[in-house]
C-alpha cells in the first residue's frame, strides 16, 4: 500500500503547499468530540510540502475535467478511465443529491443533456420545471430521482454535435456515485503505481440546501469514510463561498487537501451571496483586493480561461491579464477551466480550416501552451492526452 503515495513524483509536480499542515484531524459533524478526544493521527501519506506557489520548478496540474469528456461521455467510468489512462493528474466529479441524499456525479442537477431520461415512459411524470442557479430548464432533475431509480438510466453524450465519437458510447454506463469514483481512484492508482488526484465540485450548494438536501455534511463524510481520500489529494470546488468557508472550518489545513474558489469574472453574484442579499460580485473577487479575501479560506482560484487571456473582437487571443500576477502575490494557485479542443471553442489563432464542430488537437495543444506561459499552476482540459502533450 505505502508504495501508491511516491513522495518524490508528488513533491515534483507541486501537489501539496508548505502551509499544509501535515496530520491535522479531518473533522466531521457527527464526530467532532470523538476526534477532538483522540490522539492526532499521523500523517500517513508519505507526502512531505513543497515549495510555496512560485518557487522552484512547477509543472501544471492536467485535471480532467468531468473525465476526459472530449472523448467519452461525461461523469462516466469510461470518461475517468480514458482521462487516467491519458495522464490526468486529477479527475474531476461534479456532485448533486439524490432525492435519498446520496451524492452523485452529474454536471449539474438538470438530467435531460446527459442521460437517456426521457426514453423511460416510467419517469414521464417527473418531468418539470425548475430554476436553478438562475438557469431554468423543463425536464428531469436529479433531487427527484432516488438513487435506485438512476441507476436504471444510461449516460449519453452532452455535445454529440461536436463529439460524435463520445456519442457511439451513449447507453452504456451508469450514474455513479461519489463513493464509487473514489473506490475506482483507487483502484487505478494501485494498478498503475501512480497517484491520482480528486477534485470534486460542490454543485448548487444553496439550492441542494432549500429542499432538504445539503451537500456539505454527506461530503464530509464520505471523505472521511475512505482511506484513499483521508491520504491523497484531493481539491474541492465551488462557485460559491459560504460552503468553502464551512469546508475550510470544519477541515482545517491539511497536507493532501486544498480548497479552490471557481470564480466567472463577471458581475454577477456567487448564489449563496445572493441568496443572503450581498452584494459581492464575481468581478470584484478577481481584484487584488477579492484575491486576498479569497485567500483567507482557499488555496485556489479557477476563473474561466479567459479571464488569463483574453479575446479581442476577431476572436484572437489579446495580451495577459495580471490575474496570475496578483493571484500569486498574495499564494494562491490558479488553475483555470476549461481547454477544448474543438475548433468552436478555440481561439481564433489555433483553429484550422476542418470546420467549426471539427476536433483540431495541434490548436488545443498550441493554445494551451499559450496560457502556460502565463505562470498558471494547474487547468481543466476535456482532453486530458493533449494537456500532457501542451506540457512536454
Amino acid at each position: 500500500m505505502n508504495g501508491l503515495y511516491l513522495p518524490q513524483r508528488l513533491s515534483r509536480r507541486g501537489f501539496i503547499q508548505t502551509a499544509a499542515a501535515a496530520g491535522a484531524a479531518l473533522m466531521l459533524p457527527g464526530s467532532v468530540r470523538a476526534a477532538a478526544a483522540a490522539p492526532a493521527s499521523p500523517d500517513l501519506s508519505g507526502m512531505p510540502g513543497v515549495g510555496a506557489v512560485g518557487a522552484g520548478p512547477k509543472t501544471p496540474l492536467v485535471f480532467g475535467h468531468r473525465g476526459a469528456s472530449a472523448l467519452r461521455p461525461e461523469h462516466t467510468l469510461a470518461s475517468y478511465a480514458k482521462a487516467i489512462a491519458d495522464g490526468a493528474d486529477y479527475i474531476e466529479p461534479d456532485l448533486c443529491s439524490t432525492r435519498d441524499g446520496v451524492l452523485v456525479a452529474r454536471h449539474e442537477a438538470f438530467l435531460s443533456e446527459t442521460t437517456d431520461v426521457a426514453s423511460h415512459p416510467e419517469f414521464a411524470s417527473r418531468k418539470t420545471r425548475k430554476t436553478i442557479d438562475g438557469e431554468t430548464h423543463e425536464g428531469w432533475f436529479v433531487d427527484d430521482f432516488t438513487l435506485a431509480e438512476l441507476k436504471t438510466l444510461r449516460a449519453v453524450e452532452r455535445l454529440p454535435q461536436y463529439r460524435p465519437g463520445s456519442a457511439r458510447y451513449d447507453g452504456m454506463f451508469q450514474v455513479l456515485t461519489f463513493e464509487e469514483i473514489i473506490d475506482f481512484t483507487a483502484a487505478e492508482a494501485a494498478a498503475r503505481g501512480r497517484i491520482i488526484g480528486l477534485v470534486p465540485e460542490l454543485k448548487h450548494s444553496t439550492y441542494f440546501a432549500s429542499v432538504g438536501l445539503p451537500l456539505e455534511d454527506r461530503f464530509l463524510s464520505i471523505l472521511a469514510a475512505h482511506d484513499y481520500t483521508r491520504r491523497n489529494p484531493v481539491e474541492i470546488q465551488s462557485f460559491e463561498v459560504a460552503n468553502l468557508k464551512y469546508m475550510r472550518g470544519k477541515l482545517g489545513q491539511r497536507a493532501n487537501l486544498r480548497l479552490m474558489q471557481l470564480v466567472i469574472a463577471e458581475n454577477v453574484r456567487p448564489m449563496d451571496v445572493a441568496a443572503a442579499g450581498g452584494t459581492l460580485t464575481f468581478a470584484q473577487m478577481c481584484t487584488p483586493a477579492g484575491l486576498r479575501d479569497i485567500a483567507q479560506y482557499a488555496d485556489v482560484v479557477a476563473p474561466p480561461t479567459r479571464a488569463l487571456i483574453p479575446l479581442k473582437k476577431d476572436g484572437s487571443l489579446d495580451k495577459p491579464s495580471s490575474l496570475v500576477d496578483d493571484a500569486h502575490k498574495v499564494g494562491l494557485r490558479v488553475e483555470p477551466w476549461t481547454f477544448r479542443p474543438e475548433n468552436h471553442f478555440l481561439a481564433a489563432d489555433f483553429r484550422n480550416n476542418a470546420g467549426d464542430t471539427a476536433r483540431n488537437e495541434a490548436g488545443s495543444i498550441a493554445e494551451i501552451k499559450r496560457y502556460i506561459a502565463t505562470g498558471m499552476d494547474g487547468f481543466f482540459t476535456d482532453d486530458p492526452a493533449l494537456g500532457r502533450a501542451a506540457l512536454a
